[in-house]
């Protein structure tokens, strides 16, 4: 607890209780600062496992914290791309200075540009004021550009010139506005292949691919699975009597081949919590897809039918994950009508 310096002349009466009711509201604001703390060590957890491919993305993670190269991270929807960011941010020098993340999916070019640079009063219909971009909210700290791979061509122009200059001006405005900060990106598309085909600048992927990290997807590291499920579940039972996790469903949940990753795991764990009733999360606790599933099954080892359930579950899977669970834009990835979708879902037992 902080000690409370001693006045340099007598306390009056009346400033006596004021000194006391800030003692333990003081120690409540230590308190909560020490619990966000500890909650944001406990997520940067998750990307720590045993698993040879993640102890390699991790060292190399840390490497990169400690300079000022800018990091471009690579891997599936799911596996942490953030909380590896947030990771690398907390790593650095830059940890006290603001961390300010910007996903461009869903976002209009006009919008996004907007959100990244801000803009002047007047600058275009509905601009009432000036509004500060997220590029200058982050200065002196970093800024994370999560789904890289799905900014527009003239966006992308604008966000070479700024990673080149450091310095940008806002929407409807004339001044270059220069920043120091510490560029993060990340993409769960083949940048190299988008390149090739002409969909991104081959100037600002070499930009941006200073020190590529992939991080592995849970399939390619399912030793992790049981520690990262105790994990989850430890977090999401308080307040409950669940305690562990049977044999038989983590033989399941590290035979499941987790096409939504980290994210798909952590609301397996979620749902089984929530509708379990005994003390153990059970077979029974598990979605029909991963509870239905055979260890270590190969497509070629089933039916025909199963086989065809078993494919189609993963595409719809997959889609959902790219969506980030959004279902009319995962039935568009599938060409599908978005009504079908839904029944498509429910057949497959799709939660």
């Amino acid at each position: 607890m902080n000690s409370i310096p001693l006045p340099s002349r007598p306390l009056e009466p009346d400033r006596l209780p004021l000194l006391v009711r800030k003692t333990p509201e003081r120690q409540r604001l230590n308190g909560s600062v020490e619990i966000l703390s500890e909650e944001i060590e406990e997520r940067h957890r998750l990307i720590v496992g045993e698993s040879t491919a993640m102890k390699q993305a991790v060292d190399l993670a840390k490497k990169a914290a400690g300079s000022r190269a800018t990091v471009l991270l690579l891997g599936e929807s799911g596996t942490g791309k953030e909380i590896f960011a947030r990771a690398i941010h907390n790593w650095s020098e830059r940890k006290d200075r603001p961390f300010i993340a910007i996903n461009s999916v869903g976002l209009s070019k006009e919008l996004l540009e907007s959100e990244l640079f801000g803009h002047e009063q007047g600058a275009f219909t509905g601009a009432q004021r000036r509004k500060t971009g997220k590029v200058e909210l982050a200065h002196g700290g970093t800024i994370f550009f999560d789904e890289i791979g799905d900014v527009s061509q003239e966006l992308q122009a604008k966000l070479l010139r700024f990673l080149q200059e450091r310095e940008f001006e806002r929407v409807g405005g004339v001044t270059p506005i220069p920043v120091d900060v510490r560029i993060i990106a990340a993409t769960n598309r083949n940048l190299e292949r988008f390149v090739k085909e002409g969909l991104f600048r081959a100037d600002l992927y070499y930009r941006l691919n200073v020190v590529p990290i992939h991080l592995p997807p849970l399939r390619e590291r399912r030793e992790d699975i049981a520690a990262l499920s105790q994990y989850f579940l430890c977090k999401q039972s308080i307040g409950t009597n669940i305690t562990g996790i049977s044999k038989e469903a983590r033989r399941k949940l590290e035979a499941y081949d987790w096409p939504g990753n980290v994210r798909e795991l952590a609301n397996v764990i979620e749902r089984a919590v929530v509708l379990g009733s005994g003390s153990t999360v059970s077979l029974d606790d598990l979605p029909s897809r991963i509870a239905a599933g055979k260890p270590g099954a190969a497509l070629d080892t089933l039916s025909y039918r199963e086989g065809l359930t078993v494919a189609r579950k993963e595409l719809v899977l997959k889609a959902l994950s790219r969506t980030q669970g959004n279902r009319a834009a995962a039935a568009k990835v599938l060409g599908l009508e978005a009504k079908y979708f839904l029944k498509l879902m429910k057949s497959l037992g799709i939660e």
